[in-house]
């Protein structure tokens, strides 16, 4: 009797996983939300600093901060021995430049158009993310030209991966505001070349590669084959063979 509601229940599960799936389908609509990567110049002068952010800073001219390294802190500050503390959290590398070139010029006479140029060396502040079947999970470092097709090729998908039901999602903080969710193909864009889905990613986009139909089957037996096996295990270790001493 147990037996069979045991196993009553693990079908139960199977049919739920299988139907269930992981939320919503999507609507194609959405994608009109996401821009293509032909039609979208994304430059500096548009990034925003934020830390962990670390920039350099090039002005020939002033020694005292050419070619410093400045780690962008929680505070959103950077400094400098001979000019201080400045803001650098939320300013584009354009607006932070002439800051610098107003502390600057109060100790050198800057006399070129341009005398500092700041440069962002590394980015860590802005991420988005690839989940479920690939081999490298995780937040991503956004560059600003991550599209959908090279997020995937470099997350690599692995062999549970469904492919043909990839969802690209574009979360919403506002609770008025729905998420925008689409469907995209990554195995007819990998296989044909049909790159019409494949859009440029935003800061915070999440890539979700579900499983199969037989490997989401496969998770649920493994889930309840786990714990079966260890009972029997445990039976083994207690009750052991039979000594003949």
């Amino acid at each position: 009797m147990k037996c069979a509601h045991t196993i009553t229940r693990a079908v139960l599960l199977l049919v739920l996983v299988i139907g269930a799936g992981c939320g919503s389908v999507g609507n194609p609509a959405d994608i009109q939300a996401f821009a293509k990567p032909d039609v979208v110049d994304v430059t500096a002068e548009n990034y925003i600093l934020q830390p962990p952010d670390v920039i350099e800073v090039h002005c020939s001219k002033v020694p005292e901060i050419h070619l410093q390294e400045q780690f962008i802190r929680p505070d959103g500050k950077i400094s400098f021995e001979a000019l201080g503390e400045m803001q650098a959290a939320g300013k584009t590398i354009g607006q932070l430049s002439d800051e610098l070139e107003k502390k600057v010029s109060d100790l050198y006479k800057l006399v070129d158009e341009n005398p500092i140029d700041v440069r962002v060396t590394i980015s860590r502040s802005k991420l988005f993310y690839v989940e479920g079947q690939v081999y490298v999970p995780g937040a991503k470092i956004f560059s600003g030209r991550d599209t959908v097709y090279t997020a995937i090729s470099e997350a690599k998908t692995n062999p549970m991966a469904w492919e043909q039901k990839t969802r690209v999602i574009r979360p919403s903080r506002d609770p008025n505001v729905e998420p925008k969710i689409f469907i995209v193909d990554f195995r007819k864009m990998m296989c044909e070349g049909d790159l019409s889905k494949d859009v440029l990613l935003q800061e915070g986009d999440i890539i979700y590669v579900p499983a199969t139909f037989l490997a989401r089957i496969g998770m649920v037996v493994e889930e309840f084959a786990r714990p079966v096996g260890r009972a029997f295990s445990t039976v083994n270790v207690v009750t052991g063979p039979p000594s003949y001493r």
